[in-house]
């Protein structure tokens, strides 16, 4: 009998794409199911993009690429990041990865041994767990409430700090809740962070640009611990990427460089055309987002004037990102026929069969009384996805 491993056997499969494919199934079975569960957006990629992709073909970049990237990607990376976040990461501090979540990954992988603690402020993103539970360090989790809109402050990170921390990693605009943290809140986490050099700090900010509040804020924005953070990006969501699969970090290269000694014995540099393709996005000033930013900002008004409407159903101001992130627990004890709602999972479950509406559970992003919702889809689908999603709760009692 085969043996896997027990390092595969202690990792959870991804919610998200487990609820993607249960979606899937039923859709295979003719039924009408609305998926609110991928975070990825509904929009195409500019055609400017795919312009450059075309023409990278034609010109047969084809061939192997330095593994952390082709150079004039990388330097379009580093005057990216001075012209949106005033960051100065030199073309030897960037890794280009196939997809954030590799450059996650070869961070933590660079970073953490076993039994290396790791602070995630919860709701986090799926996968950060995983990657951590992967390398052998310890998650430690701090819940940051709906009360809180979702942050955590420097006086919660400090008290999270044992002798064993390496790492503190967190999302801004935050995937799952939409929250966004502010030049001030991240002052807070800074003035402690700058008290334990040796703690790095991952900031994801791969949704920087779909942000209701305006300006981005980074983390490695501050000077004092600049040389502690590692900033990831990616032309996944704001440049409708997804499938070409391309994330980067920016680092103090010590970091950059363990990153692409790590990547070059798993996957070595992601695809040629999509390195190419992605200069195009890296070159193009964020205004011409502003009308994909337009759309999402009027989607998620919809949705939180639905979710408002739903007796039981609490909701905070997401402001970036494109996910509603609602508190259901006041369903938790209710019935409908063979359905009994103990839990967010119940719930989604419930919704999935009898409304035919995909979520997922909030138990996989750390807080077992939210569900998440996805609104990158158009209007005319969410509008139908509430009607369905009130109709479904108002059943339980």
């Amino acid at each position: 009998m085969i043996q896997l491993s027990d390092r595969l056997m202690a990792m959870e499969e991804s919610a998200t794409i487990a609820m993607s494919r249960k979606s899937r199934e039923l859709k295979a079975q003719g039924k009408d199911v609305i998926s609110l569960s991928l975070g990825e957006p509904d929009f195409f990629t500019p055609q400017f993009i795919k312009d450059a992709a075309v023409e990278a073909m034609n010109n047969n970049f084809t061939m192997y690429t330095p593994v952390p990237g082709y150079d004039d990607l990388r330097e379009s990376i580093s005057l990216k990041f001075k012209r949106d976040n005033n960051l100065d990461y030199a073309k030897n501090q960037i890794v280009v990865s196939t997809g954030a979540k590799q450059s996650i990954a070869n961070v933590v992988l660079s970073l953490i041994n076993e039994g290396d603690e790791v602070i995630i402020p919860a709701p986090y993103w799926v996968s950060y767990l995983e990657i951590v539970k992967v390398a052998e360090g310890v998650p430690v989790v701090i819940n940051a409430g709906i009360e809180n809109d979702f942050k955590i402050t420097g006086a919660q990170l400090e008290a999270a700090i044992t002798p064993k921390t390496k790492l503190f990693m967190f999302s801004t605009p935050c995937n799952p809740t939409g929250s966004v943290y502010s030049k001030e809140e991240l002052q807070d986490l800074a003035n402690v962070l700058k008290k334990y050099p040796h703690i790095v700090a991952l900031s994801d900010e791969i949704y920087e640009h779909i942000n209701f509040k305006g300006k981005h804020e980074s983390l490695a924005q501050f000077p004092e611990i600049y040389n502690q953070v590692v900033t990831v990006n990616g032309v996944s969501k704001a440049w409708a990427m997804t499938g070409w699969r391309l994330g980067y970090i920016g680092a103090p290269k010590e970091i950059a460089d363990a990153c692409d000694k790590v990547q070059g014995q798993f996957t070595s540099a992601t695809c040629s055309i999509t390195q190419k393709a992605a200069i195009a996005a890296m070159k193009a000033e964020p205004a011409v987002l502003k009308d994909m930013i337009a759309a999402f900002k009027s989607r998620r008004e919809l949705v939180l004037n639905s979710l408002n409407k739903m007796p039981g159903v609490i909701t905070n101001n997401p402001e970036g990102a494109f996910y509603v992130f609602p508190d259901i627990s006041s369903f938790f004890g209710k019935k409908f026929g063979a359905y009994t709602i103990n839990t967010a999972e119940d719930l989604c479950m419930y919704l999935l069969e009898e409304s035919l509406v995909a979520l997922v559970s909030g138990e996989a992003f750390g807080d077992p009384n939210c569900f998440r919702i996805s609104y990158a889809a158009s209007e005319e689908t969410l509008t139908e996805a509430m009607k369905r999603i009130a109709e479904g709760l108002a059943k339980l009692s």
